[in-house]
């Protein structure tokens, strides 16, 4: 059977991505107060600056359930397709729970978690879309993905803890003083749940220099065939300037993207919050 590759949109991969890969999206939802909607569909993430600045709290977001899961499958099996399908991790959300429940009403539907979100998922992603070009079987491509997810490196810096002080993810303290002291905190995903890990002082622009040099610097693991930046509102300059460190620092690079979070990463980080994302070697 033909195979198809889906996700849950908080892959954060680019139209053009998904269009060069033939990747379909099944959107979380999205709550701006009274106002419900599907994440890169009906909100975005400039939606969800305009909504924090004026009320001062933070959208809230709601797990795919099983019975839109299963509609969505539905419509692909309808056409002939085996479907692969990349869960938002199982340690963020009941997404991927949901997913593998409503996967039981088929017998060609595979579901990988990811382990990880944004371009962390992304990777996987890819990499399930570029085993199904080159024709492997549904059931191979979600078990070799889903080994894979042990291999992947996501970490991001966030700029300001606002947006985590909101979520209850941090203390007014904490955020208090990360903005006094100019910290930007770097978090990173291990074992499917995000931690903080190493922090770094002064303007983000130097931060994330420091960020890209600790996280790629030496190392002779890392994957050459792609390594995406992924990032919230920040500048083309600010991005351009981290895509040529990474480049300096892995020269054997295949190819480096340049992907912009959707609402659901856009919603607990904030703006100016940017990460490097990459798979260690087999």
């Amino acid at each position: 059977m033909k195979v198809k590759i889906t996700s849950d949109s908080t892959c954060d991969l680019s139209p053009e991505l998904l269009e060069k890969y033939n990747i379909d999206l099944l959107p979380v939802t999205v709550t701006l107060g009274e106002r419900d909607g599907k994440d890169m569909v009906d909100i975005h993430p400039e939606d969800i600056y305009s909504f924090v600045d004026e009320t001062g709290v933070l959208p809230k977001t709601s797990a795919v359930n099983a019975t839109d899961y299963r509609l969505f499958f539905s419509q692909e099996v309808a056409k002939g397709y085996s479907v692969v399908h990349f869960c938002l991790g199982s340690g963020f959300s009941s997404t991927c729970q949901n997913a593998y429940f409503a996967a039981k009403a088929f017998q060609n539907v595979y579901i990988v978690d990811s382990q990880n979100l944004s371009g962390g998922q992304g990777l996987l992603v890819l990499k399930g879309a570029e085993m199904a070009q080159q024709g492997y079987s549904a059931d191979r491509i979600a078990e070799v993905c889903s080994e894979a997810a042990d291999k992947v490196e996501a970490s991001f810096v966030v700029d300001s803890l606002d947006y985590l002080h909101k979520g209850g993810r941090c203390s007014g303290l904490s955020a208090l003083g990360a903005t006094l002291l100019k910290i930007k905190p770097c978090i990173e995903v291990k074992e499917g749940r995000m931690g903080p890990q190493q922090k770094y002082r002064g303007r983000i622009e130097r931060a994330l220099m420091q960020y890209v040099d600790a996280r790629l610097s030496g190392r002779t693991d890392i994957d050459p065939h792609r390594i995406f930046v992924t990032h919230t509102r920040c500048s083309s300059e600010v991005v351009d300037m981290v895509i040529a460190r990474v480049k300096e620092l892995v020269p054997d690079v295949e190819e480096v993207l340049d992907t912009t979070a959707g609402s659901t990463v856009t919603s607990h980080c904030g703006p100016n919050t940017l990460g490097v994302m990459f798979m260690r070697k087999e």
